[in-house]
């Protein structure tokens, strides 16, 4: 009986360790930057291409607009992945644009809120395309989670844009500006 008591104060004195890992965890903020061999307008215009995002974004499915205007700030919606066999969805909120400048959201699921920003610079026939991310564990597990975690959602991200420059560079699709629809 003894043995078993040892244990279950064991394991109540780690669970207790996870729990205020995650109190006393301050968000995940990291930073990324990559260099697309593109243009920036051509650049833009493929980060904005709902039909490239599963090129780059692992598991996307679908974007379900649901309130505002598609594209502006104020503009929400669900975005649909497929994580382990498994349908995930995602609350996204436009907060700020600044057209072939920046992009920021906030993205919202049960597990997360994620601050994101991406900003594009012209550099001539290239663009610098970087990113700003703070991740915030929603209640005090999952916010023990993120600590714990916290490398894996930076190596993903880091894929998702090597990704997104492959996408960009191999784009073969020709996209009209919007004076030339005018």
């Amino acid at each position: 009986m003894k043995i078993f008591i040892y244990i279950l104060a064991i394991i109540s004195v780690l669970f207790v360790s996870f729990l205020l890992v995650g109190l006393f965890s301050s968000d995940l903020t990291y930073d990324y930057e990559i260099v697309a061999n593109k243009p920036l307008t051509e650049t833009w215009s493929v980060l904005n291409d709902e039909d490239k995002l599963s090129e780059w974004l692992p598991g996307f499915q679908k974007i379900e607009h649901i309130s505002g205007e598609a594209g502006t700030v104020g503009s929400v919606s669900n975005v649909y992945f497929i994580e382990n066999g498994e349908q995930m969805i995602v609350k996204e909120t436009i907060t700020d644009i600044i057209p072939e400048e920046s992009i920021s959201m906030t993205y919202e699921s049960e597990f997360m809120t994620m601050e994101y920003r991406m900003s594009i610079a012209d550099l001539g026939e290239k663009t610098k395309i970087k990113t700003n991310t703070t991740v915030r564990g929603n209640g005090i597990m999952f916010s023990s989670i993120i600590a714990f975690i916290g490398n894996t959602i930076k190596e993903q991200e880091e894929e998702n844009l090597s990704k997104l420059k492959k996408t960009i560079e191999n784009n073969k699709k020709v996209y009209l500006q919007k004076e030339e629809i005018d």
